[in-house]
Protein backbone atom coordinates (compact mmCIF):
# COMPACT_ATOMS: atom_id res chain seq x y z
CA UNK A 1 0.00 0.00 0.00
CA UNK A 2 0.98 3.62 -0.17
CA UNK A 3 -0.37 7.04 -0.14
CA UNK A 4 -1.71 7.74 -3.71
CA UNK A 5 -2.04 11.79 -3.23
CA UNK A 6 -2.60 14.77 -0.58
CA UNK A 7 -5.19 16.80 -1.03
CA UNK A 8 -5.06 20.62 0.53
CA UNK A 9 -8.09 23.25 0.16
CA UNK A 10 -6.44 26.57 -1.26
CA UNK A 11 -7.89 29.73 -1.75
CA UNK A 12 -5.61 30.80 -5.11
CA UNK A 13 -5.35 27.85 -6.94
CA UNK A 14 -3.36 29.53 -9.52
CA UNK A 15 -0.94 30.81 -7.17
CA UNK A 16 -0.78 27.78 -4.80
CA UNK A 17 -0.54 25.88 -7.95
CA UNK A 18 2.48 28.06 -9.35
CA UNK A 19 4.08 28.38 -5.54
CA UNK A 20 4.19 24.50 -6.03
CA UNK A 21 5.59 23.73 -8.82
CA UNK A 22 8.49 26.13 -8.46
CA UNK A 23 9.33 25.91 -5.13
CA UNK A 24 9.22 21.93 -5.71
CA UNK A 25 9.90 21.58 -8.81
CA UNK A 26 6.30 19.79 -9.50
CA UNK A 27 4.78 19.12 -12.82
CA UNK A 28 0.92 20.46 -12.86
CA UNK A 29 -1.90 18.14 -14.86
CA UNK A 30 -4.82 19.93 -16.74
CA UNK A 31 -7.11 21.80 -14.43
CA UNK A 32 -10.36 19.96 -13.56
CA UNK A 33 -13.29 22.20 -12.95
CA UNK A 34 -17.13 21.55 -12.45
CA UNK A 35 -19.22 24.48 -12.61
CA UNK A 36 -22.25 23.01 -11.04
CA UNK A 37 -20.31 22.48 -7.32
CA UNK A 38 -17.91 25.53 -7.97
CA UNK A 39 -15.18 23.21 -7.34
CA UNK A 40 -11.56 23.06 -9.63
CA UNK A 41 -8.48 20.95 -8.97
CA UNK A 42 -4.68 20.61 -10.13
CA UNK A 43 -3.03 17.42 -9.95
CA UNK A 44 0.64 18.31 -9.23
CA UNK A 45 3.36 15.62 -9.77
CA UNK A 46 6.88 14.89 -8.26
CA UNK A 47 9.38 13.30 -10.73
CA UNK A 48 8.75 10.02 -8.02
CA UNK A 49 5.20 9.83 -8.56
CA UNK A 50 3.91 10.91 -5.53
CA UNK A 51 1.04 13.62 -6.30
CA UNK A 52 -0.53 16.70 -4.02
CA UNK A 53 -3.83 17.56 -5.38
CA UNK A 54 -4.59 21.54 -4.93
CA UNK A 55 -8.49 22.00 -4.15
CA UNK A 56 -10.41 25.39 -4.44
CA UNK A 57 -14.00 25.22 -3.98
CA UNK A 58 -16.30 28.55 -4.31
CA UNK A 59 -18.83 28.41 -1.24
CA UNK A 60 -16.16 26.33 1.32
CA UNK A 61 -17.39 28.11 3.90
CA UNK A 62 -20.53 26.97 3.69
CA UNK A 63 -19.70 23.51 3.16
CA UNK A 64 -20.62 20.84 5.92
CA UNK A 65 -17.17 20.75 7.64
CA UNK A 66 -15.00 24.10 6.26
CA UNK A 67 -11.05 24.68 5.69
CA UNK A 68 -9.83 25.52 9.12
CA UNK A 69 -10.65 22.81 11.91
CA UNK A 70 -8.19 22.48 14.44
CA UNK A 71 -8.34 18.61 13.95
CA UNK A 72 -7.22 17.03 10.69
CA UNK A 73 -3.61 17.68 9.20
CA UNK A 74 -1.05 19.12 10.63
CA UNK A 75 1.93 19.19 8.33
CA UNK A 76 3.26 17.03 5.60
CA UNK A 77 7.05 16.02 4.78
CA UNK A 78 8.87 16.54 1.87
CA UNK A 79 11.99 14.30 1.52
CA UNK A 80 14.63 16.33 -0.55
CA UNK A 81 17.38 14.32 -0.40
CA UNK A 82 20.10 15.80 1.66
CA UNK A 83 20.73 17.90 5.01
CA UNK A 84 22.48 20.54 2.45
CA UNK A 85 19.51 20.05 0.61
CA UNK A 86 17.76 21.00 3.37
CA UNK A 87 20.08 23.93 4.58
CA UNK A 88 19.65 25.59 1.09
CA UNK A 89 15.89 25.50 0.42
CA UNK A 90 15.82 26.76 4.11
CA UNK A 91 17.63 29.67 3.18
CA UNK A 92 15.96 29.78 0.18
CA UNK A 93 12.71 30.06 1.09
CA UNK A 94 13.48 33.00 3.64
CA UNK A 95 15.44 34.72 1.11
CA UNK A 96 11.68 34.59 -0.60
CA UNK A 97 10.27 35.85 2.83
CA UNK A 98 8.58 32.45 3.61
CA UNK A 99 7.86 32.05 6.91
CA UNK A 100 10.62 29.42 8.66
CA UNK A 101 8.32 27.69 11.64
CA UNK A 102 11.70 25.60 12.88
CA UNK A 103 15.12 26.24 11.83
CA UNK A 104 17.19 23.05 10.13
CA UNK A 105 18.00 20.57 13.12
CA UNK A 106 18.02 16.78 13.90
CA UNK A 107 14.92 15.67 15.62
CA UNK A 108 14.51 13.84 18.36
CA UNK A 109 13.23 11.02 16.18
CA UNK A 110 16.39 11.07 14.11
CA UNK A 111 14.77 13.39 11.08
CA UNK A 112 16.96 16.70 9.61
CA UNK A 113 14.66 18.82 8.97
CA UNK A 114 13.16 22.50 8.77
CA UNK A 115 9.71 23.73 8.53
CA UNK A 116 8.08 26.06 6.23
CA UNK A 117 4.72 27.69 5.76
CA UNK A 118 3.40 27.69 2.14
CA UNK A 119 1.57 30.72 1.05
CA UNK A 120 -1.73 29.88 2.52
CA UNK A 121 0.07 28.71 6.08
CA UNK A 122 0.22 25.58 5.79
CA UNK A 123 2.95 23.66 7.21
CA UNK A 124 5.30 21.58 5.33
CA UNK A 125 8.34 19.66 6.91
CA UNK A 126 11.57 19.89 4.11
CA UNK A 127 13.25 16.56 5.52
CA UNK A 128 16.86 14.83 4.04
Amino acid sequence: MKIEHLAIWVDDLELMKNWYCQSFKMSAGEKYENLTKGFSSYFLSFSTGSRIELMKRNNIAEAQKPRGMVSGLAHFAISVGSKETVDQMTSDFRTLGIAIIGEPRTTGDGYYESVIEDPEGNWIEITS
